[in-house]
């Protein structure tokens, strides 16, 4: 039996399969595997590690998962730099380049589909969080039904904690419609844990956009500008990216492969 499985990253079209600098999970050189048009990028990874059984107990070890995550994270970074890719989830793991292959063949329809869509855009992401105290007792932003009349009507209709909770969803909503309108997509990802994500606040919008390349800047000043609207609120906008778009690709290969 080979000692060695093959770790995958992303799938990327075969003519601009890139030479990835950066080691790959568990220091394995990262090569590129094709079949027609698309190309899946792969590196070697021990058995005795990365088998089903020993991939278990690794799992649940924070440490090991937290190094092979940036590990793989790393070479989609560097990978993003140069073409389009459609990632795979961390640990899809193949027996042998035949596997990858075959792989390939099932999903390339799907998987053609989303790399075309994805060419020359970005996933980018955005947290809004707030102060929940403050939501309880300042006036929403001036407005109609938006402004103090709306947050006073509401007191009086039911407790404080309801009224800053209709509050924060009506920040969300104008947040939320704000970048989008920057975005050819977008998703809302569930908040983060304060304790995990280690942000201070409470985070009532965790959003991941897809934009072309040259409209992060746009988003990125919609964020200055939301930022601004709802200051008193302790409002803090954090734009990451960009990133692989793991939210945004289709056809992925399920976690493990057969040999």
């Amino acid at each position: 039996m080979n000692d060695q499985l093959l770790w995958a990253y992303g799938v990327v079209p075969a003519k601009t399969a890139p030479p990835v600098r950066a080691p790959g999970v568990a220091g394995g050189a990262v090569d590129a595997v094709a079949d027609g048009e698309l190309a899946v990028l792969v590196s070697p990874v021990p058995r005795e590690q990365f088998d089903a059984e020993p991939l278990r107990s690794n799992l649940n070890d924070l440490v090991w998962l937290e190094r092979v995550a940036r590990e793989h994270e790393a070479v989609l970074d560097d990978v993003l730099a140069s073409t389009t890719i459609v990632p795979l989830r961390l640990c899809t793991i193949f027996g042998d380049a035949n596997g990858s292959r075959r792989m390939l063949a099932r999903e390339r329809e799907a998987l053609s589909d989303a790399l075309a869509r994805l060419e020359g855009r970005q996933e980018w992401g955005v947290k809004l969080l707030v102060e929940g105290e403050r939501l309880a007792v300042t006036p929403a932003p001036a407005g109609g039904e938006g402004g103090a009349a709306y947050l006073a009507r509401r007191r009086e209709e039911r407790s404080a904690r309801d009224a800053a909770r209709a509050l924060a969803a009506q920040i969300v909503d104008d947040a939320d419609g704000a970048l989008r309108a920057n975005a050819v997509d977008a998703v809302r990802l569930p908040p983060q844990n304060r304790e995990l994500s280690g942000h201070a606040g409470d985070m009532v919008l965790n959003g991941a956009y897809l934009v072309d390349a040259d409209a992060a800047e746009a988003l990125r000043a919609t964020a200055d500008e939301l930022q601004d609207r709802y200051a008193d609120y302790g409002a803090q906008l954090v734009v990451t990216g960009p990133w692989p778009p793991y939210n945004f690709a289709a056809g992925e290969a399920p976690t493990r492969q057969p040999a």
